[in-house]
């Protein structure tokens, strides 16, 4: 059998929450292919670890055992290393890594481990000239995985591969290229047609990885409406790719490092657990004995048959 594509979605900031839709977007949403991926149920604090016909929603712990409000530079560390980062370092830490946490991805992470097997691997997410003017300058300090990629030898993707169709927006529609950004001829898709173009680049390579980090502002600065446009925005993407999804060829793995997002009105992280949602024949492979996020790279390494 062929070795299966895998499909990292990282979502910045979405924990499982109350049930209060005073607060938490995830109890109001209408989001029925999210839904359906946890056995008809919200993505909630009291959904269980839920297996149906193609998937399994895990809800993952991303503290570690280490005191405090989870942070992105450690939880995406964490990710990509396998390492209980938290606690090398003695606390959770963000938003960018500092640099004890830029020591342990330079040592190891997924993408130079892919790399080294002659596995491809990339980051699909375009940046414009300004974030690179940014990391040159010093002024910007790149993420955790940003650190990954380039660690590995890896290329970040510019607005060049934006409009060539090789990379996908943090918006999923692109509209923010335009809008924001100042590219009035960017491509501009529509939900459905962002997830299909997810699963046509994903069969491209090995692993690809796509991050939104729209989802962690939100939860940061709201408010409560955007929350729920942009979880069902996600929905509509998840529709378009799971239509185009072939399971017996790969691997779609959804998942976070904090919650947020699921407590509107709260500026800051919360300790919550987050959704981890594993789609294919090889879920169970990856999903083995999986409660943490430092699950997750050994996870992919195993389905991948790197030991």
């Amino acid at each position: 059998m062929p070795t299966p594509h895998i499909l990292l979605i990282f979502l910045d900031g979405i924990g499982l929450g109350d049930d209060d839709p005073a607060i938490n977007p995830f109890a109001v949403i209408n989001a029925p292919t999210l839904h359906s991926l946890a056995g008809g149920r919200r993505w909630l604090r009291d959904t269980p670890r839920t297996e149906t016909k193609r998937a399994i929603f895990i809800p993952t712990d991303a503290q570690f055992g280490v005191s405090g409000r989870p942070q992105s530079a450690s939880g995406q560390a964490t990710i990509f290393t396998g390492r209980n980062v938290p606690a090398e370092i003695g606390e959770h830490y963000g938003p960018k890594p500092n640099p004890p946490i830029r020591e342990i991805l330079q040592q190891d992470n997924l993408f130079k481990t892919l790399v080294a097997h002659n596995r491809t691997a990339a980051l699909i997410n375009p940046y414009p000239p300004g974030f690179f003017k940014g990391i040159e300058s010093g002024k910007r300090i790149p993420s955790s995985y940003q650190i990954a990629v380039m660690s590995a030898g890896l290329p970040l993707l510019t607005e060049r591969h934006y409009h060539a169709g090789e990379a996908i927006a943090p918006d999923w529609t692109g509209e923010g290229w335009r809008e924001y950004l100042g590219y009035p001829d960017a491509p501009v898709y529509t939900p459905e047609e962002a997830g299909v173009r997810l699963a046509e680049l994903a069969w491209q390579r090995d692993f690809t990885f796509f991050s939104t980090w729209i989802t962690d502002e939100i939860g940061h600065r709201g408010p409560f409406e955007d929350a729920v446009k942009f979880m069902e925005r996600f929905d509509r993407v998840m529709a378009g790719l799971l239509g185009k999804w072939l399971d017996d060829e790969g691997l779609i793995i959804i998942t976070s490092d904090h919650g947020n997002l699921e407590v509107q009105g709260d500026r800051r992280h919360s300790e919550n657990l987050v959704p981890t949602v594993v789609i294919g024949e090889k879920r169970h492979e990856f999903a083995e004995n999986f409660t943490s996020l430092m699950d997750i790279t050994p996870g992919i390494l195993r389905v991948l048959g790197i030991s």
